[in-house]
């Protein structure tokens, strides 16, 4: 009889930037965390068991759902690339664990998506979970098709999945854009914590940012989440203050909320 809410939870890009904060927070949560990624984790820590793995590989990625309750798939590429390694880590990899998931019976998924699937929206859009896809490159592309490929393993066979379109997720906002689109590490962890703990979320798509001053995200439609940021970009106001200076027309990095990830493709 477990004490905690889940017994096995899996955790993929365990090894990465957020995967890192994550790996510690959610520990509380599960009898067993079982981490992953392609790079190396170290020793497992005390609950955990650590799985290095490929996620272009098929037969390992169904041995790493095996038994879990929950996923929580925040492995793959993180920036914009190469079309082939994209696709190998962000859209062949959202396959096989959408696959393995199927045929585990694993009921719920966490997927971290982008805001990069909307980055060519301008900056002085408002933008919901309803609209039309615009994706600023590979990455944000790939993004897309993970938010596909969950939407029908929903419609398809009911695995819920909660798609986290993450803005900008660090220690503190790196850049003026970041103001608009920071998460602090507190909100991401409670983002996941609602999407992990909401008894139903069917297929749903959240926007990941902090109670900034700016904003353009609509998170009406993931509601029923409960998600309440309790962080905001203000305290960091002194690192950006305010200009008059108006972006040159032609920097489309300014115009549109991918920002530099609109100047920095395509890569062949």
């Amino acid at each position: 009889m477990t004490s905690k809410p889940f017994q096995r939870l899996l955790l993929t890009g365990a090894a990465g930037g957020v995967g890192r904060v994550l790996r510690d927070a959610i520990k509380p949560w599960t009898e067993i965390l079982r981490v992953s990624d392609i790079a190396d984790l170290g020793p497992a820590r005390e609950g955990e068991e650590v799985m290095q793995c490929d996620l272009a590989d098929g037969a390992a990625v169904r041995a790493l759902v095996e038994g879990v309750d929950a996923v929580l798939h925040f492995g793959g590429i993180s920036t914009d690339d190469r079309f082939e390694p994209i696709m190998q880590a962000n859209i062949l990899g959202v396959y096989n664990l959408y696959a393995s998931v199927h045929q585990a019976g694993v009921k719920r998924v966490i997927y971290a998506s982008s805001s990069h699937t909307v980055g060519f929206y301008r900056t002085t859009e408002r933008v919901d979970a309803s609209m039309p896809l615009r994706p600023d490159g590979f990455y944000g592309v790939s993004k897309c098709f993970g938010e596909a490929l969950s939407r029908y393993y929903f419609d398809r066979f009911g695995i819920e999945t909660v798609c986290l379109r993450i803005g900008s997720s660090h220690p503190q906002p790196k850049t003026a854009r970041m103001m608009t689109t920071y998460l602090s590490y507190r909100d991401l962890i409670e983002l996941v914590r609602c999407s992990l703990f909401t008894p139903r979320v069917d297929h749903t798509i959240a926007f990941g940012t902090s109670d900034n001053a700016a904003s353009w995200w609509d998170n009406r439609e993931a509601a029923h989440l409960g998600y309440a940021p309790v962080d905001s970009s203000r305290e960091y106001s002194h690192l950006f203050p305010p200009t008059a200076a108006r972006p040159d027309p032609a920097d489309q990095s300014a115009l549109y909320q991918g920002g530099p990830f609109i100047t920095d493709g395509p890569k062949y």
